[in-house]
């Protein structure tokens, strides 16, 4: 009996093995596409996929760090974008091979959007849209790896 629950443990290891590994690949540090900031992408303690800006080309103006002044709520507009939450909320999706139900905010314009990723070939150079309502109206953007 021990033995055919062992053999049952490692087939089902064995089988979601892939599905992991997939699910994790997005974690990382990335450059976005106008090579001005580093994302931190790692999950969260609800095995949810969230990212950090961790490097701003320009962290600072006129002495003082960049704050995330276009930000709607009066309250936050005094934050610091370095180390602000841009991505929240993703979960993978291991039939689409995409991660989704997540958000993006642009600390340029203070808007926050509706967001998936996903890969094609190259798993270095990840695929980042954001979009309002539907997501064939949006906008996607490619972010390469920081090895």
């Amino acid at each position: 009996m021990k033995l055919k629950s062992l053999l049952l443990i490692a087939i089902v290891a064995l089988i979601s093995a892939p599905s992991f590994a997939n699910k994790n690949k997005v974690i990382g540090i990335w450059l976005t596409q106008d090579k001005d900031s580093k994302i931190e992408i790692t999950q969260d303690e609800s095995g949810k996929f969230i990212g950090k800006v961790i490097w701003l080309e320009n962290p600072t103006e006129n002495g003082k760090p960049q704050l995330d002044d276009e930000n709607p709520e009066e309250k936050l507009q005094s934050r610091p974008i370095l180390g602000l939450t841009l991505l929240e909320g993703f979960k993978y999706d291991a039939d689409d091979e995409e991660w989704d139900s997540g958000t993006i905010y642009d600390p340029k314009t203070g808007n926050t959007y509706k967001c998936y990723m996903w890969f094609d070939k190259d798993e270095n150079t990840l695929n980042v849209k954001g979009y309002i309502g539907v997501s064939i109206i949006g906008r996607k953007v490619s972010w390469t790896r920081v090895k």
